[in-house]
């Protein structure tokens, strides 16, 4: 199994512990975008639909298209209320899209795992004449106010490295330079208008739900089970050891560019 299908494999933590975005993205894209009721709106990978509501209640209407059945039925259910929601079981690569048949493209913390070349230009060709694309992620930062314990942490992921890709890199706090960056990408491929911007968030967490949050990244669930179960309880008594809560400082970027 791909790392970007392993989410599918735990819906209901995922929509309990990724919870991270703040109201500002939202408005913020959607007073650049000026949508109506009458829009056409895709979401590239809607996961649990953390980030959906909001371009609902526009009464636009909304085509989620995510890679996982068991996220697809979640959503499907979500959001049985909503007369103007679907979603496509597929990836977005493969799936297939009118030409300039759509307002907004928007992704949230998945469109990292489409290759550049063919992401962008499949997004330029179904957005209509002006249409927006929407780009925005969290990038959180281990708790600042406890370095010691967050040592300890990062040595329980050297540790176990070789069972988590064979790889251990440092957590880097994400800058504005690398949000503008990233917003640039969307020039390449005859995008105009391109804005970027940077939001901050804190949250804490007791070492249960910290675990919780864990259980829902890609490398983690890959994990062998009995390895991971380790590899979890050893970072849960280092919490435990620390005063029982954990904070994470939360970098959210959004890049925005018209077609």
């Amino acid at each position: 199994m791909e790392l970007n299908q392993t989410f599918d494999k735990v819906a209901e933590l995922y929509n309990q512990y990724r919870n991270c975005y703040v109201k500002q993205i939202f408005d913020d894209i959607l007073s650049y975008s000026d949508i109506n009721a009458d829009d056409s709106l895709i979401e590239v990978g809607i996961g649990t639909g953390q980030v959906t509501k909001p371009f609902l209640e526009t009464g636009a209407f909304v085509t989620a298209i995510e890679l996982g059945k068991n996220l697809s039925d979640f959503c499907r259910n979500k959001f049985r209320d909503y007369p103007n929601f679907s979603v496509i079981t597929s990836k977005f690569e493969d799936c297939e899209i009118s030409n300039e048949s759509t307002e907004l493209v928007y992704s949230a913390s998945a469109f990292h795992w489409i290759p550049e070349e063919i992401g962008y230009t499949k997004v330029y060709s179904v957005l209509k004449p002006g249409g927006i694309f929407a780009r925005f992620a969290n990038h959180p930062f281990p708790d600042k106010g406890k370095p010691k314990m967050c040592e300890a942490i990062q040595d329980v992921y050297k540790a176990y490295a070789s069972f988590r890709g064979g790889k251990y890199s440092a957590p880097i706090e994400y800058t504005e330079e690398s949000a503008k960056n990233r917003a640039f990408i969307a020039k390449k491929y005859g995008f105009r208008d391109i804005q970027y911007k940077i939001y901050h968030n804190t949250r804490t967490f007791t070492a249960d739900d910290y675990i919780g949050l864990l259980g829902t990244y890609s490398d983690n669930i890959a994990m062998e089970a009995s390895v991971r179960t380790r590899f979890f309880g050893e970072i849960h008594d280092i919490i435990q050891s620390f005063g029982g809560s954990i904070t994470i400082y939360d970098t959210l970027d959004l890049q925005l560019a018209r077609k």
